[in-house]
């Protein structure tokens, strides 16, 4: 029988709310030229002489926040674990290992990948813990991984999984977390992922124009790696099997730096529904399978305040998968049709 390891890849997450963590922390993850795709000198004069320094002490604010919701430890660290742990009763029987490593700080993956290295596996199986894929995410985690590996003598047979956003159990797990709620107590539903400049989305297209297809109507051979497209779709699976009318969601995209990320906004999203009339918003988070500063404080409480501020009454945030037994369904299928 082969020996197998399983490495799930979560984005990562400061070791703390101090300045000094958070500051540690978006260093190594603004400096990652797949996160900012600028040249690398200009990269380093933005992220570590202007973002850094005045980004980290408003940030470790928010960190606190994120912090004290979670009992004091980080959310999306105790959603991974949970499910890293969820995961290994799967496969107690058998000869196969579950490793969680974060892409940016810990566990590192270096410090993880030495372990696997150490264990001598037959086979790797590698899950990005991201349902679309995004250079900025996935492809980033995926580089790692392959930089660190292609240093070991011998190389065992490695496994990756792009995306997962269409597999049924993933579908299945945010349609459990909406059944906690009442959709006909809402007069929206917004369906929000993380942004992305939109020259990352142009970057897939052999053309360079992301604009040019069809990425919010159909999945082609063409836009199958698109972030948008396949935020897009995931929506689309979603709004279908919950019954939800055309015209009353809207799919947007939060968290930018900039004007030139791709959109609409969903701060600006939320702000017009509110000026519109709109009074309660079911909200989803379909890119995070684990609740984050970008679920929990973005959406849950700044978003809150946007809306109530524009004639809004609650904007209230369906859970992320977390450790839903549906998701662990995901995770292990994705294993067992790669052994």
């Amino acid at each position: 029988m082969k020996k197998t390891g399983v490495l799930l890849i979560q984005l990562g997450t400061p070791d703390s709310p101090s300045v000094k963590d958070v500051r540690t922390y978006l260093t190594e993850f603004l400096n990652d030229p797949r996160v900012i795709d600028i040249p690398w000198l200009p990269r380093k004069l933005l992220v570590n002489g202007i973002i850094v320094p005045f980004r980290a002490p408003k940030s470790a604010k928010i960190y606190k926040e994120l912090w004290d919701f979670g009992n004091g430890v980080s959310p999306l660290m105790t959603h991974t674990i949970a499910v890293q742990n969820l995961l290994k009763e799967r496969f107690a029987n058998e000869n196969i290992t579950i490793e969680m490593a974060m892409r940016y700080q810990n566990p590192s993956m270096d410090s993880v990948l030495d372990r696997m290295h150490k264990a001598n596996y037959d086979e790797i199986i590698i899950i990005p813990l991201f349902p679309q894929y995004a250079s900025a995410s996935t492809g980033s985690a995926i580089e790692k991984a392959m930089n660190l590996i292609r240093k070991w003598w011998v190389i065992p047979e490695i496994k990756y999984v792009a995306q997962f956003y269409d597999h049924p159990a993933y579908i299945d797990s945010i349609l459990e977390r909406a059944k906690e709620f009442n959709l006909a107590d809402y007069d929206h539903f917004l369906f929000s992922y993380h942004g992305l400049p939109e020259r990352q989305l142009d970057k897939v297209y052999n053309d360079g124009l992301c604009a040019d297809h069809a990425c919010e109507n159909e999945i082609t051979i063409d836009n199958k790696y698109c972030y948008k497209a396949t935020s897009y779709a995931t929506t689309r699976l979603l709004v279908e099997k919950l019954g939800i009318k055309e015209g009353t969601y809207t799919v947007a995209f939060q968290s930018r730096l900039d004007n030139k990320w791709v959109k609409p906004y969903s701060d600006k999203v939320v702000e017009e529904l509110g000026k519109n009339g709109s009074k309660r918003i079911l909200a989803f988070s379909p890119a995070f399978v684990a609740d984050c500063l970008e679920t929990i404080i973005e959406i849950g409480d700044e978003y809150q305040e946007i809306f109530e501020e524009h004639g809004g009454e609650k904007i209230q945030l369906v859970p992320s998968s977390n450790d839903h037994p549906r998701f662990v369904d995901c995770l292990e299928d994705l294993v067992r049709t790669r052994l």
